[in-house]
């Protein structure tokens, strides 16, 4: 890591994105109390953290891993009861959090039997069982099918609703545009920018219109960009031809990175 500094504000949802091994996991490792801080600071509530942290910060934080390891021989159903007998504090209950990640019917299969999908929800359940006020996620929704993909997007908006902060690392451009308030992009160690997904778009992108045109019997396409002269054209454009369709578009946040890092996200 390379004077990586950043902060994050209560209730946040702040999305630490970059390539694999860009650093991401490395930084959620130090944030929660997983790997060492070997060097610079590390401030939680306006207090820094010395040395590794008490019982009480674990009890009040949720860890999502990219790959879940959860205990196969024991069912879905008390490998949750058992991950809550670890805390001091009050849980949530095993049952509604299978419920909600949709493997309520499946609750009393050993773990072990569960595909990649289930154990995946398996762990994200896990994360969030004594109901954490910082809740570190990484890759929540990797390998998911669509479907299942957005609900779990949809549980974290609700505990971001509810109060929750949320680190999540991804390479996911796309859930990271839906779901953050800011994002950081990381490559190398370094970071390269940090702002709304919406700022970061509007500064470094540019925003363009495709019309769709009727012309010897065939729809065609024009995209033109949206400066003060591009404007100008797009006036004559639409004034010389058939249109049918006029779609506005703005670069992806995959774009801005590429475009901003010289990386792709592979």
């Amino acid at each position: 890591m390379n004077d990586v500094s950043f902060d994050i504000a209560k209730g946040e949802i702040f999305g630490f994105l970059g390539p694999s091994g860009a650093g991401k996991s490395t930084t959620q490792g130090i944030l929660s109390g997983l790997l060492e801080l070997q060097k610079g600071d590390l401030i939680i509530d306006g207090k820094p953290r010395q040395g590794q942290p008490d019982k009480a910060f674990f009890n009040r934080i949720g860890v999502g891993f990219e790959i879940p390891n959860v205990y196969k021989k024991l069912s879905g159903l008390d490998n949750l009861k058992f991950h809550a007998k670890l805390y001091d504090g009050e849980t949530e209950d095993p049952m509604k959090v299978l419920e909600m990640v949709g493997l309520a019917e499946e609750s009393k299969k050993k773990a072990g039997a569960y595909s990649k999908g289930m154990k995946q929800r398996l762990g994200f359940a896990r994360s969030m069982i004594n109901k954490p006020d910082i809740w570190f996620l990484d890759e929540p929704t990797l390998g998911l099918d669509p479907t299942t993909a957005n609900s779990i997007k949809r549980i974290i908006q609700k505990k971001q609703k509810e109060g929750t902060t949320i680190f999540l690392t991804t390479h996911n451009m796309f859930v990271a545009d839906e779901l953050c308030n800011r994002v950081a992009f990381i490559v190398d160690g370094k970071i390269a920018a940090i702002d709304t997904p919406k700022n970061l778009k509007l500064k470094y992108g540019q925003l363009t219109v495709t019309v769709e045109y009727a012309e010897n019997g065939k729809l065609k396409s024009e995209t033109l960009g949206m400066t003060d002269k591009d404007k100008e054209v797009l006036q004559k454009f639409i004034a010389e031809h058939d249109v049918k369709t006029i779609h506005s578009g703005e670069p992806t946040l995959e774009e801005i990175f590429i475009k901003l890092t010289g990386r792709g996200l592979e």
